[in-house]
């Protein structure tokens, strides 16, 4: 699957890179712990690596009973770093040795739960393949008129079927969709 908090427009940051639009609300945040919670991995490029690294090393984000579930959570969950500038990550994570089919494959064989991946060129890499088969989109209600998108572009249509729309306290909807056609959907376990 691939999960982010998403503009009106597509975009997970605005011009400037900047992702304050999608804080979230206890609500939300919940839904968020609850959704890492049933993941049984995690493949993620190097800008959401980064950014989500605190969560393992900056006791300050342990500040309220659900920061410190989401920390213990995402602390647990074996990663999978795509990189080609960092040497090294820290906690459960290791980086990347194949290619993101290989990698895909390995952590659908690793795990009978959920998998995830994170970060939209990364993720981008893996709907231009054909891997991602359900996509849950945290749409918050803001307009940011550019920065970097949400989907990449696709030689061909891929279709999906909305099964499910839930709003929140703030305004954000989850829109959760699932690939339509045969085979399975390796984003609701195996």
């Amino acid at each position: 699957m691939f999960s982010m908090t998403v503009s009106v427009d597509g975009f997970v940051t605005d011009r400037a890179g900047d992702i304050g639009f999608s804080t979230p609300s206890d609500e939300v945040f919940h839904a968020h712990l609850e959704e890492v919670a049933s993941l049984g991995a995690y493949l993620l490029g190097r800008r959401l690596y980064e950014m989500m690294r605190v969560w393992e090393t900056d006791p300050a984000m342990r500040g309220t009973q659900a920061h410190a579930a989401f920390a213990d959570v995402w602390c647990d969950l074996p990663k999978v770093v795509f990189s080609r500038t960092i040497e090294r990550v820290e906690g459960n994570a290791r980086l990347a040795t194949g290619s993101v089919a290989e990698e895909v494959a390995a952590a659908l064989a690793s795990t009978d739960r959920d998998v995830s991946i994170g970060g939209p060129d990364l993720a981008g890499q893996a709907m231009r393949l054909g891997l991602v088969d359900e996509l849950r989109v945290f749409r918050a209600p803001v307009v940011v008129g550019g920065g970097l998108p949400y989907l990449p572009s696709l030689d061909d249509p891929q279709r999906f079927a909305l099964v499910s729309a839930r709003p929140f306290d703030n305004g954000i909807v989850l829109e959760h969709y699932r690939r339509n056609g045969t085979g399975s959907v390796t984003g609701t376990g195996r």
